[in-house]
């Protein structure tokens, strides 16, 4: 869209996934900080009757350069018991070639918890 120079855009409409009824974002963040998130999960999940996971995606944030979308672990949960082991396993298996630099190594512990977290999390509104 090409705005003339007295327009302007109002409102951005996005629409919804259809299975983003149950979704969660977790910040963990320093003690001293309440803007600036160490890691960030956002999940959304779509389970069966069976507790079979239907649709899932996960993002995270703070642990690269730019947000991460976590695609491994997204095809890897579909048809897998949503269930806080395999939300583990696949957070190893997602971030497992993972390096961190001296100062920030311990993200990547942390963003594995965080998944698992956020993930348990949406499993339990189901």
């Amino acid at each position: 869209t090409n705005l003339e120079h007295d327009e302007l855009i109002e409102y951005v409409d996005l629409p919804s996934l259809p299975f983003a009824e149950r979704s969660h974002y977790l910040k963990v963040r320093d003690r001293a900080s309440y803007a600036f998130a160490l890691v960030s999960v956002a999940a959304i999940l779509d389970v069966d009757r069976s507790k079979n996971v239907k649709a899932v995606r996960v993002a995270l944030g703070g642990v690269a350069h730019k947000p991460w979308r976590a695609s491994k672990t997204e095809q890897a949960l579909i048809g897998k018991t949503a269930d806080e082991k395999t939300f583990r396993a696949e957070a190893e298996a997602e971030l497992a070639r993972a390096k961190g630099y001296n100062h920030n190594s311990f993200k990547i512990e942390l963003a594995k918890r965080a998944m698992v977290r956020a993930l348990s999390t949406v499993a339990a509104m189901t």
